[in-house]
């Protein structure tokens, strides 16, 4: 495993805090896809994202396949709420390019998991068959039952709930490389 090229791309996408782990320390629990499911707005908006993923059964056996990831802190304050759509496209674009770069050094398993949901397309298809895109396409993490709170505390990353748009947001990615 060459750590110190994968760690180079993460760099020049721009990423300067993130982490090597064990993928088997990635928590995955039942009750985030039951929060996304009553307590998200968008739930079945999206063809990446619930019910248009894998079973959270299915998602701990797509994990426990990988003894590598890379988890990216990415954090960020915006002035209007609105702008966190544009935002999270741009970062997603950058997080794509540094998967094909890793894909690209010969580890064929590389996978990545989004920051936010996917923002390719303006007008999703809602049905993951349907996709525009479906090559650059990927879920986030919670839409996998990552429990992102107790995975980045963990490996001692601030993460806390926010009570107003204006707090500076802690945001996650997730890397799977074998």
């Amino acid at each position: 495993m060459d750590k110190s090229a994968i760690n180079q791309i993460i760099k020049n996408q721009g990423f300067i805090d993130f982490k090597w782990i064990d993928a088997k320390e990635i928590v995955v629990a039942q009750w985030v896809r039951f929060k996304c499911m009553f307590g998200y707005e968008s739930y079945g908006a999206k063809a990446s994202c619930p019910p248009e993923v894998p079973s959270i059964l299915e998602c701990r056996e797509f994990f426990s396949e990988y003894q590598r990831a890379i988890l990216i802190h990415i954090n960020q304050k915006l002035d209007k709420p609105e702008d966190r759509v544009q935002w999270g496209k741009g970062i997603n674009d950058q997080l794509l390019k540094v998967e094909k770069e890793i894909f690209l050094l010969g580890y064929r398993k590389a996978f990545l998991l989004f920051m936010d949901e996917c923002q390719l397309c303006k007008d999703c298809s809602v049905v993951r068959e349907n996709c525009h895109y479906k090559k650059q396409s990927r879920p986030c993490p919670e839409a996998l039952g990552v429990d992102v709170f107790e995975t980045a505390h963990k490996f001692n990353f601030p993460i806390e709930v926010l009570k107003d748009y204006d707090e500076e947001m802690n945001r996650y990615s997730i890397i799977l490389i074998d």
